[in-house]
This record gives structure tokens, C-alpha cells and sequence, in this order.
């Protein structure tokens, strides 16, 4: 595993061994933050990680947070409740040096409140636990979430996804078993 483009690209990221973690392949990371920085039609022809605030819940290894600082994010808060995935998380940030990068012990289903909300979002839950409405909904009450975000959430392709109230799904894109799905806003649906 490594980050696959910007400053950083080609650093090696640690994951640890075992099932204890999922983290999204470098080759869907890729994909991914390919749609985000070139934009395209339905997502409004923007770079959505330059000088973003980035929110990474349910971080694991940290990739996509780090990914996102790689790539010009002026900030990323990485959020996870398991101890294994903070340390490599940790030890991610700590080879790259970067100090623009928060790590968090903290549950996407009980945050707490912010002031700083996020423009870009990427919730990565476990898959099959139907965990992605409920931290939506709960990040949204705490104010991580910025009223004209973007959120990306990762699935297993058979898991199925209904917006919570106010967002809807402007894009779905899927990789082997993975579906990513971006998410934003109703009010500020192109």
C-alpha cells in the first residue's frame, strides 16, 4: 500500500496483517481521487481536495486522509475507536511528516461537535454492519460536515445505501467489490 499521488506519492503506508482492517486499495484510491481532482460534469468541474478541510472517518490506516494531504488538502482529521488502526495511522503520519494531519481516538456515530466543518468527507465503515447512514446523520448533527460537501462513502458492492434526509447520491462508481458512492447536499445538487 502507498499514496498514489501529490507530494507524497510512492511513500509506503503500513497495514497491519490479518482482517482487523480493510483498508481501500491503491488502485480504488486512486480512481478516486482521479474523479475528485479532475472534476467532471457531475461533480461540478472542480479539484474537491485543493485546500480542503478533510474529514477521514472510520480512518483505519489513514490512507485516504493522508492521500487527500498528499494531494493539496489544507487539513485532514483522521477518526477511528480501534487502537490498532490509530497506531498505523500514526506511524503513516509519522513517515511522512506532514503536521497538518489530527488523529483522533473517536466514533463517526458520536462525534463531537465541531466548528471547523469539513468540505470533503470519506466514510469507510466496515462492510455489511450498515453503519454509513448513521454516522452520516450523526457527523451532519455535530457540524463536520460543511453545508456544500462532498461526502464519498465506501460499501461493499451488495450493500445498499439511503441518503438520510438532505443529501442525495450524485454519483456511484464501482471496483471489484467495492462501491463508492459520492455523496452532497440537495441544496447545492448540480
Amino acid at each position: 500500500m502507498r499514496i498514489v499521488g501529490g507530494k507524497h506519492r510512492g511513500r509506503h503506508l503500513i497495514a497491519p496483517q490479518g482482517r482487523e482492517l480493510r483498508p481501500t486499495s491503491d488502485r480504488v484510491r486512486e480512481s478516486v481521487f482521479n474523479i475528485l481532482t479532475q472534476g467532471g460534469e457531475i461533480l461540478g468541474r472542480r479539484d474537491w481536495v485543493r485546500d480542503a478541510n478533510v474529514l477521514d472517518g472510520f480512518a483505519g490506516t489513514g490512507a485516504l486522509g493522508l492521500e487527500a494531504v498528499s494531494r493539496g488538502a489544507s487539513h485532514a482529521t483522521l477518526f477511528d475507536n480501534q487502537e490498532t488502526a490509530l497506531r498505523c495511522s500514526r506511524e503513516n503520519l509519522a513517515a511522512l511528516g506532514d503536521d497538518n494531519v489530527d488523529i483522533i481516538f473517536a466514533d463517526c456515530l458520536h462525534p463531537r461537535k465541531t466548528d471547523k466543518p469539513c468540505s470533503l468527507i470519506f466514510l469507510d465503515p466496515p462492510y455489511g454492519l450498515g453503519l454509513t447512514a448513521s454516522a452520516l446523520a450523526a457527523l451532519d448533527e455535530a457540524h463536520w460536515i460543511a453545508l456544500d460537501a462532498l461526502v464519498v462513502i465506501e460499501l461493499d458492492r451488495a450493500e445498499a445505501f439511503e441518503p438520510i434526509p438532505g443529501y442525495s447520491i450524485i454519483d456511484e462508481r464501482h471496483y471489484g467489490k467495492a462501491k463508492i458512492l459520492f455523496v452532497q447536499t440537495k441544496s447545492v445538487e448540480n
